[in-house]
């Protein structure tokens, strides 16, 4: 067939990533006639080249998908119902402007509160324009800790963030521990250089409650109880130090607090860590043998082990392990965590106010901060680079506070989330292949710019318009638009650094896209010493110290809510349209009277959810796993794995304890899958809307 003389090829844009991964992906953009065609890898990022995650692959599929908002909306009904009507740009505007003045008036500043987190990583789409509004407003301020935030207290204060082994640099290391990361789901493109390594005679660790697909290739995987990471790590230590493994002539010259570390170490005998965690004495020996003798050595550390009740004081024990070994100085030796600090980007540079000294409200207690005695009361929440009700603990208090009738929520999101559908005013935004943005990696060594290769849909809007618009109509600034943002944020960075970003280069921080620890990166702290017992962290009792398992007769499972390959924390959810699966042990299980495909109920004194089993040896015994970032689409009663999570927080961090939900799971005996009593819970449609 001739091929028809009006089709012209597509045009293909390049283009970067800036969602919440530690990747920070070159892409190929393909655009037909105004539309997205095709999203593939770009050339830019040799580290990200060769292919993308499926999640973004797949792109199209959110960008014009039914649950796609694409002009403002307000709420035409009882709260909870869905029910929105059709609305200008300016009568949204003008009624969120009304609603922020009475407030402020009646209530003062701190009756309003921004939520978000890191639906975008950009450094336009967050923390920049939306930052000014909120400060010169005098908004009470949050807390950001929903994620990173015990592993950025560990490293900061034990290394002041010391940049990490890149990725490429695997490939050179002898032994490889994967510490509470999964990247087969998040951070792809580490795979590869792991799978280097192996081929090269490199062994594989994988320390994991669950046999993720790396864990299942692993030489040696550790099935650690959730929340037990401190633990382990303290008894690898102590093993160090007994077999005189540990290198004293590194530490007296960079380290500092090496005695107290030593001392809380020393209690940990494998027998005993053994019995809290759930791993075998050998297994403990065995990876002990190997880190001991084994170089160069790199452990990756992720942020699976942070969200529980020991966090900040496991990611600590873990990162000092390095240091006693002297793992450093070498190639594909030390560790990584987050690598966004290398650029030493102080984001205050292109701020216009100063923060205030408002009341500071912890996202991970969002519904107790809802509750109407709150002092002021929260009178209007502003969402947006988040999926609020299910990505904080404790969704259905979080659902409670969102229906009171005297709370104005404002939901400013690309797509219809559960968020949005208890919101009075909702406001459609440009995803990032609709606007400018400049992006960095916390995984990868690269920063670079975002570029729109299509005009946005609909009537979205991009970030910095609403934002600077509000703030306008509130005589609080003016108005702006992209291009005044970018060269606002790129005039904040170095000279060097924003021209090459600008020319849309994938551009390494300025120590470079391959650092060496102790030779090409050192600590950055006050005294540019390792800080294996950090005084500042000690304010609150010893550190290192071990808190017992919150498990109970009755509540007797731990609960992990891991990363998976189909979203990015909740982005994306609303393509998830099966049925949830709870992985439990076969033991777990039988002991319940739970076959494969069961539906079953999860459940403890916060919440029940409805799922189906899978019942599977790939989670440990004593443990059960839901995805992180479900819709309640997605679940039979609309309850997610959050409506189990406490809204308890991690001690030096405010860090959220995820992983400190228990929980007992039953069959639902009175159903089965695909009767008309199993169905999967419908929120309102986009049909809604008129």
């Amino acid at each position: 067939m001739p091929a028809n003389p009006r089709r012209r090829s597509p045009t293909v844009v390049e283009t970067a990533c800036p969602l919440d991964c530690p990747d920070c992906c070159s892409l190929r953009v393909s655009v037909e006639q105004g539309r997205v065609t095709a999203v593939d890898a770009g050339p830019a990022s040799p580290t990200t080249g060769m292919f993308i995650c499926g999640k973004v692959r797949r792109f199209t599929e959110h960008l014009y998908g039914e649950q796609r908002l694409l002009t403002p909306e307000i709420r035409d009904g009882a709260k909870g119902l869905g029910k929105f009507r059709r609305a200008t740009w300016e009568e949204a505007m003008s009624l969120i402007a009304d609603r922020i003045r009475e407030a402020r008036d009646q209530f003062g500043g701190e009756s309003i509160l921004p939520y978000s987190y890191g639906g975008s990583n950009g450094l336009l789409t967050h923390q920049s324009t939306d930052a000014d509004l909120w400060r010169a407003l005098g908004a009470s301020r949050l807390a950001r800790t929903v994620c990173a935030a015990p592993t950025g207290v560990a490293a900061q204060a034990m290394y002041g963030k010391m940049a990490g082994v890149a990725y490429e640099d695997y490939a050179r290391a002898r032994l490889i521990i994967v510490w509470g990361a999964n990247p087969s789901g998040s951070g792809i493109h580490l795979v590869p250089f792991l799978k280097q390594a192996r081929e090269a005679g490199a062994t594989l660790v994988v320390i994991d409650p669950r046999a993720t697909p790396l864990a299942r290739l692993a030489d040696l995987h550790l099935p650690v109880r959730p929340g037990t990471d401190l633990v382990l790590a303290l008894g690898l230590a102590r093993d160090l130090f007994a077999r005189g493994a540990v290198d004293e002539a590194f530490l007296a010259r960079h380290a500092s607090g090496v005695e107290a570390f030593r001392e809380r170490a020393l209690p940990w005998t494998f027998d005993r860590v053994a019995a809290i965690t759930g791993l075998p004495e050998a297994a403990l020996q065995r990876l002990a043998d190997l880190y001991a003798t084994t170089r160069p050595s790199v452990i990756r550390c992720g942020w699976g082990l942070e969200r529980n009740r020991n966090g900040t004081e496991a990611v600590m024990a873990v990162l000092a392990l390095p240091a006693l070994v002297n793992a450093f100085g070498v190639s594909g030796g030390g560790f990584t965590m987050s690598n966004s600090g290398a650029w030493k980007i102080d984001g205050e540079r292109w701020r216009r106010h100063p923060e205030p000294t408002t009341r500071v409200i912890n996202m991970n207690q969002l519904g107790e901060a809802l509750a109407p005695a709150t002092t002021p009361p929260v009178k209007v929440l502003f969402v947006y680079n988040s999926n609020a009700l299910v990505t904080s603990p404790d969704m259905n208090r979080i659902q409670q506070g969102l229906q009171r009738d005297d709370l104005f929520t404002v939901v400013f999101d690309q797509v219809r989330t559960d968020t949005a559908r208890l919101a009075d005013v909702i406001l459609p935004a440009t995803t990032f292949l609709e606007h400018y943005d400049i992006t960095r990696g916390y995984g990868n060594y690269a920063m670079q710019l975002v570029k729109p290769v299509i005009e946005p849909i609909g009537e979205a809007r991009p970030n910095v318009v609403v934002f600077s618009d509000l703030a306008a109509r509130l005589g609080l600034g003016e108005e702006e638009d992209e291009t005044d943002a970018l060269l606002r944020v790129t005039a904040g960075l170095p000279e060097d650094l924003a021209a090459r970003v600008m020319d849309q280069q994938a551009v390494p921080p300025p120590s470079g896209a391959r650092p060496v620890q102790m030779v090409d990166v050192f600590p950055n702290t006050p005294d540019g010493r390792i800080h294996l017992y950090p005084e500042t962290l000690a304010t609150q009792g010893p550190l290192y110290s071990y808190e017992p398992d919150p498990a109970s007769a009755e509540f007797p499972l731990a609960l992990i809510s891991p990363a998976s390959e189909k979203t990015i924390s909740s982005t994306f959810g609303q393509l998830r349209t099966n049925v949830a699966r709870l992985q439990i042990h076969p033991a777990d299980a039988e002991r319940r009277a739970i076959g494969d495909g069961d539906p079953v109920r999860a459940f403890n004194a916060l919440g029940d959810v409805h799922c189906i089993a899978q019942v599977t040896p790939l989670v440990a015994q004593g443990v059960v796993s839901l995805p992180k970032g479900l819709w309640r689409q997605s679940t039979m009663n609309g309850e997610t794995a959050n409506a189990l999570a406490p809204a308890t927080l991690e001690r030096h961090s405010g860090g959220a304890c995820f992983n400190d939900a228990r929980v007992e799971v039953a069959r639902i005996v009175s159903a089965s899958v695909g009767s008309s009593e199993v169905s999967l819970f419908v929120p309102a449609s986009p049909r809604d809307v008129h």
